[in-house]
C-alpha cells in the first residue's frame, strides 16, 4: 500500500534537511541548485559491492545514456527490487529498446525505471500476458491505474536480464521527474556506487573558429598533455590568435568492476573566470540527440573518438550548460599570457584538473574561404527545390547555420528507380528528421506501393509514393535514391518441423529477417487461435512459449510475417504435444 501523504511529507522534509546537512560531503551536488531525497530509495539489486557498466549521461551513439547500468556478473536472473513504495505506472514490452521494462511512480514525485528485464514477477507477468492476448500483440506500452499494481519497498518486481537492445546482461535503472519526465542522475538520490577514482583526461583540442560556424572544415589541433591520478598539464604553453574553442576527451571509472564510464561535469576557466560549465544532472529525452552537437560530431564519425566541445552551438537545446561567456568561444588577440584550467568531476565528487597557459597573439586573423552554397539559418524553416528533389528542414533541425550543398549523381545499377541525390553531407548532425521528396523514374503503377527511399548503404529510410514522388523523413543527411521492396520476409524454423513431437520442449523457435524495408508485424496461430510470439531484434529470434492453451495432442501452427511494404510470408506446420 502507498504511504500516507502526511507521513510522506514528514519523511520528505526530513530527507531535504538531511541533504542540506550533508551537502558539503555530497560533492556531486556542487553544481546543482535542486534538492533530492537521499534516504527514500534503496538499491535495486542486492549485488555488493554495486558496479556499473554505464554511468548517467555518458556518451552513446546519438544519445546520452539516460540511467545507470548495474553489472550482474555477466549473467541473468538476479532479483530486481522496488526501490521504494509506489505503484506500477507503466508496463512496456519492446522488440528492441528496453525489451521488458517496468516504471514505478513514487509518492515523492519521482518515477523509477527498470529495463532489459528477463521476466516479471508472477502477478505482473500475468497482467502483461493477458494484455498481450487481449490486444493480440507482443509489444505493449500500457499505463495501469494507480490501484492495479501497488508495490512495496524491497518487493521483488522482476529478474535482471538481457532483453531488448542490451549489449550483455545488466539492469538499466533510471530515476525520472514524474511531472516533467526528465531523467535525473540516480546518484543524487543516495544510490551508492563506491568511487574514489578521479576522471581520466585523455586529450585536449583547440578549434580555430574565428567567428565562423563549427563544421567538419573547422581547423583543429591536438595539444599534447601528460599526467595521471587527477593531475594533468600540457607539455608546453600554447600560442593562439583569434577566436577559438576548446574540446576535451575524458572518461571515468569507479572502484571494483568498472566499465569506462562518462563524467558528471566539465568546467573551463580563463584567468580565474568560468567561461563554460556542462553538468549532467538531468536532461529531457527530446533533447538527448543533441549529444551530436555537444561533441565534435565529424571526428566521432571518422574515429569514434568523443571530443566534448567546450563551446555551444546556437541551436543546441540542451539545458546542461551554465556559466557561459560568449557560448564558450574565447578571443585571444591582446598579446597577453592567459591561464586556463579544466576541472573534470565525476558523480561522486572526484575531480581531475588540467591547467595550461595560452600565449595570445595580436595580429588580425584572415577569414577562411567559405565554399559556395546556400546559407540556411538554424532558427528558421528552410526549403530547397530542384527538378527531381525537394527538401524541407523544419525549424529545430539544425544546430548551426548551414552552408547547404546539393549534387545529383548517376542512377546506380540494380534496384534503383531514380538518380542519387546527395543532400549536403553526413558530417552535419540533425536534431530531428527532414522531409525529402524524390521523383521516381517511370515507376510502374504496380510498384508504387512498394517504393521507398534508401541511402547508399542500402538502408531503408521508409517512404510512400505521392503524385510522382516518394516521400520519406531521413534522420541524417546523405545520398539517397528510390528503390522498391517486393520481397517477402524470410522465416527459418529452428527447432520445429513437420510432424515433430514437441512435448519435451518448452518453446518453439524461429529466426526471421527482411531484405530491405524491415519487419512490420508477426503473428502466430495455433489451431486457428492467436498465440503469443515473442521477439528479440538483436538476435532476430522469434519464439512461442507453451502454456495451458496448448493441450496434449496434434496441433497446427501458422506463422505470418509482414514487412513494411506489406510483403507477406507464411509458414505452416503440424506438430504434437
Amino acid at each position: 500500500m502507498i504511504k500516507n501523504p502526511i507521513q510522506y511529507k514528514l519523511k520528505f522534509s526530513f530527507s531535504i534537511c538531511l541533504l542540506c546537512i550533508t551537502a558539503f560531503v555530497q560533492a556531486q551536488q556542487v553544481f546543482s541548485t535542486n534538492k533530492y531525497p537521499i534516504t527514500d530509495f534503496r538499491q535495486p539489486l542486492d549485488i555488493n559491492p554495486p558496479a556499473l557498466a554505464g554511468s548517467f549521461g555518458e556518451i552513446r551513439s546519438n544519445h546520452f545514456h539516460s540511467g545507470i547500468d548495474f553489472r550482474t556478473n555477466q549473467r541473468e536472473g538476479y532479483p530486481v527490487y522496488a526501490v521504494a513504495d509506489g505503484y506500477i505506472s507503466r508496463l512496456r514490452v519492446q522488440n528492441s529498446g528496453f525489451g521488458q521494462a517496468l516504471y514505478i511512480n513514487h509518492p515523492n514525485g519521482f518515477t523509477t525505471v527498470y529495463g532489459h528485464l528477463q521476466r516479471f514477477a508472477p502477478k505482473i507477468a500475468t497482467i502483461v500476458k493477458n494484455l498481450e492476448y487481449e490486444k493480440k500483440t507482443f509489444e505493449i506500452d500500457e499505463f495501469p491505474d494507480a490501484t492495479l499494481i501497488p508495490v512495496h519497498k524491497g518487493e521483488v518486481i522482476a529478474w535482471s536480464g538481457n532483453r531488448g537492445s542490451s549489449g550483455g546482461p545488466h539492469l538499466h535503472f533510471e530515476i525520472r521527474d514524474t511531472k516533467t519526465e526528465e531523467t535525473i542522475n540516480p546518484q543524487f538520490f543516495g544510490i551508492v556506487i563506491p568511487d574514489n577514482i578521479p576522471p581520466v583526461i585523455h586529450g585536449l583540442y583547440v578549434y580555430r573558429l574565428n567567428g565562423k560556424t563549427f563544421n567538419e572544415s573547422t581547423p583543429k589541433q591536438a595539444i599534447a598533455i601528460t599526467g595521471a591520478n587527477g593531475s594533468y598539464k600540457t607539455t608546453a604553453p600554447v600560442s593562439l590568435t583569434g577566436e577559438v574553442g576548446f574540446g576535451i576527451v575524458v572518461t571515468d571509472r569507479h572502484n571494483g568492476l568498472s566499465g569506462t564510464n562518462g563524467v558528471y561535469s566539465i568546467q573551463l576557466e580563463v584567468d580565474g573566470k568560468m567561461v563554460y560549465t556542462s553538468a549532467l544532472e538531468r536532461f529531457a529525452f527530446e533533447d538527448s540527440k543533441a549529444i551530436n552537437s555537444h561533441i565534435d560530431y565529424p571526428t566521432y564519425l571518422n574515429t569514434k573518438r568523443s571530443i566534448q566541445k567546450s563551446f555551444v552551438d546556437p541551436g543546441n537545446p540542451l539545458k546542461i550548460y551554465s556559466n557561459l561567456v560568449n557560448n564558450g568561444r574565447i578571443n585571444f588577440n591582446d598579446g597577453a599570457q592567459h591561464q586556463l584550467r579544466y576541472t573534470i568531476t565525476d558523480s561522486k565528487g572526484n575531480s581531475s584538473v588540467l591547467p595550461f597557459t595560452v600565449n595570445a597573439g595580436s595580429a588580425p586573423v584572415a577569414a577562411p574561404v567559405v565554399a559556395a552554397g546556400i546559407i540556411y539559418p538554424y532558427n528558421k524553416v528552410n526549403e530547397f527545390n530542384a527538378e527531381e528533389v525537394k527538401v524541407i528542414l523544419p525549424k529545430g533541425t539544425l544546430y548551426n547555420d548551414l552552408n547547404f550543398t546539393y549534387k545529383k549523381l548517376p542512377r546506380p545499377a540494380g534496384n534503383a528507380w531514380s538518380a542519387v541525390h546527395q543532400i549536403h553531407n553526413r558530417y552535419v548532425p540533425l536534431h530531428i528528421g527532414f522531409d525529402l521528396w524524390i521523383k521516381g523514374d517511370n515507376l510502374p503503377e504496380n510498384l508504387r506501393s512498394k517504393a521507398l527511399i534508401v541511402n547508399l548503404n542500402g538502408s531503408s529510410q521508409g517512404g510512400s509514393f505521392d503524385n510522382g514522388y516518394v516521400k520519406a523523413t531521413p534522420k541524417n543527411f546523405g545520398s539517397f535514391y528510390v528503390a522498391v521492396d517486393t520481397i517477402a520476409p524470410r522465416i527459418f524454423p529452428v527447432n520445429i518441423s513437420e510432424g515433430k513431437n514437441m512435448s519435451g520442449l518448452s518453446k518453439i523457435f524461429f529466426k526471421i529477417s527482411d531484405n530491405l524495408s524491415g519487419i512490420k508485424s508477426f503473428n502466430g496461430y495455433i489451431d486457428g487461435k492467436w498465440a503469443l510470439m515473442e521477439f528479440d531484434a538483436k538476435s532476430a529470434t522469434l519464439w512461442h512459449s507453451f502454456d495451458e492453451r496448448t493441450a496434449p495432442g496434434r496441433h497446427t501452427l501458422e506463422l505470418i510475417v509482414v514487412d513494411m511494404k506489406e510483403n507477406t510470408r507464411k509458414y505452416n506446420v503440424n506438430f504434437f504435444r
